[in-house]
């Protein structure tokens, strides 16, 4: 195989500056270039009046079997836009089965946990019951620390009581 020009991205042409037109020079390229403007209509100084650009509505053209057909598709008018005003609040709307769906669901969940509240529900009892045992469990270790800190306190009153009498005994 012979080495030829690799095959590699293709580089995007370089823009380099951009250069805008303004409007003045958009009208001059127009009357340059096209010979139906006069020079009033190129400065502005004519005013508009209706009564020039009264035109009559044209007929669409339709492309190929188009107009032998008439076809009502709904995507060709103009959409129906209603207004805040237009809008009727009282108007009774059907649900969908699945905003029902939605909305059982919702009132299930609400009314599972109204009851897991109130302590009705098997896993709220046993919920109760751990801690209750918890409660309990804790009051328990809290009284054994109490008993041996009050040991431990009585232990040192009477070691500290037998070492000033060995003082005094000494004395």
């Amino acid at each position: 195989m012979g080495k030829g020009k690799g095959k590699g991205k293709l580089k995007g042409k370089s823009v380099g500056m951009r250069q805008f037109s303004t409007d003045e020079e958009i009208v001059a390229s127009i009357f340059i270039h096209s010979s139906t403007f006069n020079q009033e209509e190129i400065e502005g100084k004519e005013e508009y009046s209706g009564e020039e650009f009264e035109e009559e509505p044209r007929e669409v053209r339709r492309k190929g079997v188009q107009g032998l057909i008439e076809v009502e598709n709904p995507n060709w008018g103009k959409p129906n836009v209603l207004k805040v005003k237009d809008i009727d609040v009282e108007k009774i709307t059907q649900l969908s089965k699945h905003e029902k769906n939605e909305i059982d669901k919702q009132k299930r969940y609400e009314r599972g946990m109204k009851l897991h509240e109130e302590g009705k529900t098997e896993q709220a009892k046993k919920d109760l019951e751990r801690l209750t045992l918890i409660r309990q469990q804790r009051v328990d270790t809290a009284k054994k620390r109490e008993e041996e800190k009050a040991f431990k306190e009585k232990k040192k009153e009477e070691k500290a009581f037998k070492e000033k009498k060995k003082a005094e005994a000494r004395k």
